[in-house]
């Protein structure tokens, strides 16, 4: 009974015994043998070389008929690496770990021997190559006749010598390895920093990886998280266009959603694998490697996947280890690309913006109209480079001044563009329509159907009668203008109109009117002034405005406006003051000459009679 069961043949379980040959004849000095040998193993040399002559002097110098080199590849199998002797009729070439004896001798680390009489390899014997508490493999020899203890003794001597010298050739080749791969990183990342435009660094990219890993083809997906999808300006080996792939969808998708690395030799075996793409372009996909490039916090910014590695036919190891280290210097130069990108977006913006100011502010009047009889001023402060607020004066004639106050719904550009068109249709209208009631249905309409309810406004809508000292009006919706008295400080607010502008399209509008004395002061502002707040979240108000206005009706029109604004600013540091304001005041002054016959005449209505709007030619 053999060390290895009765019933099982040594044919079996060393796969070489079926073979034929003759033992070295004549004694040999196993020590010079073994000087000799290990000359041969310590020489310079490559790890094929090695491989090759471990078998082959194991045959020459130390006896053995036959001799072969099982290598650990990892994954629990050896692999036949070299063998010499005898010709052997098995062609095995790989081993599990698992349920056989040289599995056994490498998962032990121990010698194992067997003898089998009825073979004519009757004696075989299975070392281990031990260095550095690491097992590298194993070597198997073997006989015609039972091996001595000395011969045994030699042959593991001299496997252990195998194994240091296998050992530190293969620590040699793996830090060359490392530093030709540092090398590489150290490269790559040179090109990856040498160019922030986008489009550019994506091509980079897209060229660094396929060259390195011998890719036919690839793409470089970049993370869109508002839309969950993936977009790429870059497939190399085929033609340019802009794709889009949904989170989970694809490989790609299920990468970016999962973050897994996929690394497989048929694409066509994943079940989640995206056929369409071949059948669109002819292109067959085989083996394929995806990963997502992730940033220094560990969020995924992009997905790299290539396809059909040219050399191996799939991509190894050490493949998907180069790039997931290379991920992370492809996530830094995206970030400062996209960090860039934005940037010169935000110039461009401001430049825009700048221009869009410009043209805004010459849309409004530079300076308020002179008017005898009355003190005009105004101040427009936005707090975006463009916004909603609006603010004019139409004179209509010699005798008549229309002045406006409007304040768009929102902030921003779209504010503005709303602003703009109020201004061209207001101006517009004018020109034909002879009355305020008949303007502001007019004005509601256009704007409807320009805006389709998405955006409103309010306005106010003043006639000044400069000639009877009157003013008629409709206020849509507006912040109520105040109207302060210049005898006795006493205020009251103009509210008298309808709803907002554009909000619906059959709205009424109603027309009020005052009278407008010597001293008086109307005051006219958008809701930026009024909602000013404090800390305590309390806002500025009506009150606060006509008490401010009362105090200082004694100075002119600016003044008053300069002192009002300060006292709004005053109150409100610490607070919300964020909104576009608009500040105007128009003062009757003493100077003003009034038709007393048409003053006397409008006193016998309970308002003013309302001025015809003249007609335009």
């Amino acid at each position: 009974m053999s060390a290895f069961g009765r019933t099982s043949p040594v044919s079996e379980r060393f796969p070489f015994v079926k073979a034929t040959g003759t033992v070295p004849s004549g004694q040999q000095d196993l020590l010079q043998a073994f000087a000799t040998a290990i000359t041969h193993i310590t020489a310079p040399r490559s790890q094929n070389d090695l491989i090759s002559q471990i078998t082959t002097l194991m045959v020459a110098n130390f006896g053995a008929v036959r001799s072969e080199l099982w290598l650990y590849d990892g994954s629990d199998n050896l692999n036949l690496a070299s063998a010499a002797g005898a010709a052997a009729e098995h062609n095995t070439l790989r081993i599990s770990v698992e349920g056989n004896p040289i599995g056994q001798a490498f998962t032990e680390r121990k010698q194992i021997s067997a003898q089998e009489p009825t073979s004519s390899l009757a004696f075989v014997s299975v070392h281990p190559l031990v260095n550095c508490n690491q097992c590298l493999g194993v070597v198997v020899n073997a006989s015609q006749n039972l091996a001595s203890d000395e011969q045994k003794g030699w042959w593991q001597t001299f496997a252990d010598a195998s194994a240091i010298a296998l050992h530190q050739l293969f620590s040699a080749e793996d830090s060359q390895k490392t530093i030709t791969q540092l090398s590489l990183l150290f490269e790559a990342t040179r090109l990856l920093n040498s160019t922030l435009d986008l489009a550019e660094l994506l091509e980079l990219i897209m060229k660094i990886a396929r060259t390195e890993v011998k890719a036919d083809r690839g793409s470089v997906f970049l993370v869109d998280k508002a839309h969950k999808e993936l977009w790429s300006i870059v497939a190399s080996g085929l033609e340019h266009q802009e794709l889009r792939v949904p989170f989970g969808r694809g490989v790609a998708g299920r990468v970016a959603e999962t973050g897994e690395i996929i690394n497989v030799a048929d694409a066509y075996t994943l079940p989640f694998f995206d056929r369409s793409f071949d059948q669109k372009t002819g292109y067959t996909t085989k083996s394929l490697l995806c990963l997502p490039i992730r940033h220094h916090n560990n969020e995924i910014v992009g997905v790299l996947q290539l396809l059909n590695q040219t050399t191996h036919g799939r991509f190894t190891p050490e493949d998907q280890e180069f790039l997931t280290k290379l991920t992370g210097h492809m996530a830094m130069a995206l970030e400062n690309a996209r960090l860039h990108r934005e940037a010169l977006e935000k110039q461009r913006m401001e430049r825009d913006l700048a221009v869009a100011r410009n043209i805004q502010r010459s849309l409004l009047p530079e300076a308020p109209p002179v008017v005898p009889g009355y003190d005009i001023a105004v101040i427009n402060h936005m707090c975006y480079e463009v916004g909603g607020d609006y603010y004019d004066f139409l004179n209509l004639g010699p005798q008549t001044l229309l002045i406006v106050v409007a304040d768009v719904e929102g902030k921003g550009v779209s504010s503005a563009l709303v602003m703009s068109n109020l201004q061209a249709t207001l101006r517009a209208l004018v020109m034909h329509l002879h009355s305020l009631e008949v303007l502001t249905i007019s004005l509601n309409e256009m704007i409807f159907n320009d805006t389709k309810s998405e955006k409103f406004l309010s306005i106010f809508l003043g006639l000044v009668d400069i000639r009877r000292g009157g003013l008629h009006y409709i206020n849509a919706g507006h912040v109520p203008p105040i109207l302060v008295k210049g005898s006795t400080g006493e205020f009251k607010t103009l509210e008298d109109g309808g709803t907002v502008i554009g909000l619906f399209p059959d709205a009424e509008y109603n027309r009020g009117s005052v009278k407008l004395e010597p001293g008086d002061i109307l005051v006219c502002c958008t809701d930026g002034i009024e909602e000013a707040s404090n800390l305590e979240d309390e806002e500025f108000g009506t009150e606060r405005l006509a008490e401010s206005v009362a105090r200082h009706r004694s100075k002119h029109a600016q003044a008053i406006v300069e002192a009002v604004l300060e006292e709004v600013t005053t109150f409100s540091v610490g607070g919300k003051n964020i909104d576009d304001k608009v500040l105007m005041v128009m003062k009757v002054t003493t100077d003003g000459k009034f038709d007393q016959a048409s003053a006397a005449e409008a006193k016998e209505l309970p308002g003013v009679k309302e001025p015809v709007l003249p007609r335009h030619r």
